[in-house]
């Protein structure tokens, strides 16, 4: 099975930039938040609640963690309306309509705090060096919100706006049916600043999608513009859609949207994505004065080079903060009671409705 992965949530240049409730914001989810601190098996269970998937070949969309790639957020089961999620800092979940719509999974029923209380000053430092190595790498990322949107800005004034709305009419009128119905938005991520780089999931909207629009980008301005129309026409026809923000500024760009209905998304390929399909590019740079970037070439150079050198610097701090949260995590694994555990997930699998 093809797996479908999105990041829920971004380190950005605008701080830590959560979308956590966009993972089971659907009419009729049920969410089981879960809890538990550092190496108590949040991720391992929902690894068997995928594994379980795989076995029943039911579909599933996984939510890796920006701050480690290879551990879950988060998994929903759209067959059967259900989601799991990792209810802990920094994306904290609490039940809205407990028992109605949410359930609480405490992992802390597994730990013996005795041998947690034994480790309670080294636990307290580390927890404390982890946060203040997370607060390090967002500071980097930070500084470059100015430095970001001045290349954008430099970009948005260098848009030829009539020819690129002329373009998009023609765009939308060929790919998007007019219909009636209530249309319903789903925020995302396909790429985010972890540990090991900048990790971009490009291959999930080809598994989504037949159809794609690749705009190849570097600098954001002519396809968030073409994105902002092609949301406002999905939306008005009704419509679900999928928006994609943009890592770095999420309140600012949009890089993809994604239709599931029509088998239908839109995508800006640039530095951090590229989109491994034979599928032709429109160049974001036929709709732009080449004159007025000519002008900037030496700021937007160099912005895109203090760009690459913060977010180099801010990988590195994330993963120095990664090996100090496994060190968290063996104070954890020691005081768990696995068998304990392993015991309660077989009686949840059995209950689970996967058919």
């Amino acid at each position: 099975m093809n797996e479908i992965n999105f990041f829920a949530a971004a380190n950005s240049f605008e701080g830590f930039y959560s979308e956590f409730e966009d993972i089971y914001k659907t009419d009729g989810y049920k969410l089981y938040i879960i809890k538990g601190g550092a190496g108590t098996g949040k991720s391992s269970f929902m690894k068997k609640i995928k594994a379980l998937a795989d076995e029943k070949n039911i579909p599933y969309i996984l939510f890796p963690c920006s701050s480690d790639p290879n551990s879950l957020d988060g998994i929903a089961l759209p067959s059967i309306k259900t989601a799991f999620a990792d209810g802990t800092a920094p994306h904290i979940l609490d039940p809205e309509y407990p028992a109605v719509k949410e359930e609480i999974l405490n992992f802390g029923e597994f730990w013996e705090s005795g041998k947690l209380e034994e480790k309670a000053e080294k636990i307290i430092t580390v927890t404390n060096k982890n946060k203040a190595l997370h607060k390090k790498a967002s500071a980097y990322l930070k500084a470059l919100y100015p430095i970001a949107l001045n290349n954008l800005n430099i970009a948005k004034a260098s848009v030829k706006y009539d020819n690129l709305n002329r373009y998009i009419a023609l765009l939308i009128k060929k790919h998007i049916p007019p219909k009636k119905g209530s249309a319903t938005e789903t925020v995302r991520f396909l790429s985010g600043v972890t540990p090991v780089g900048v990790v971009s999931y490009s291959n999930t909207p080809l598994t989504l999608c037949k159809k794609r629009i690749i705009i190849k980008d570097r600098y954001g301005a002519v396809s968030d513009f073409i994105m902002e129309k092609v949301r406002e026409k999905a939306i008005s026809y009704g419509y679900n859609i999928i928006i994609v923000k943009n890592p770095f500024m999420p309140s600012t760009i949009t890089d993809h949207i994604i239709i599931p209905e029509l088998s239908l998304c839109f995508l800006r390929e640039y530095e951090y994505i590229n989109f491994d399909c034979p599928d032709r590019r429109i160049h974001a740079e036929r709709f732009m004065e080449k004159s007025s970037l000519k002008e900037n070439k030496n700021t937007l150079k160099f912005n895109r080079k203090l760009q690459k050198e913060l977010i180099n610097t801010a990988v590195d701090t994330l993963s120095e903060a990664k090996t100090v949260h496994d060190k968290l995590e063996s104070f954890y694994i020691k005081a768990m009671d696995f068998k304990a555990l392993d015991t309660f997930t077989k009686q949840f699998l059995k209950k689970l409705d996967i058919k």
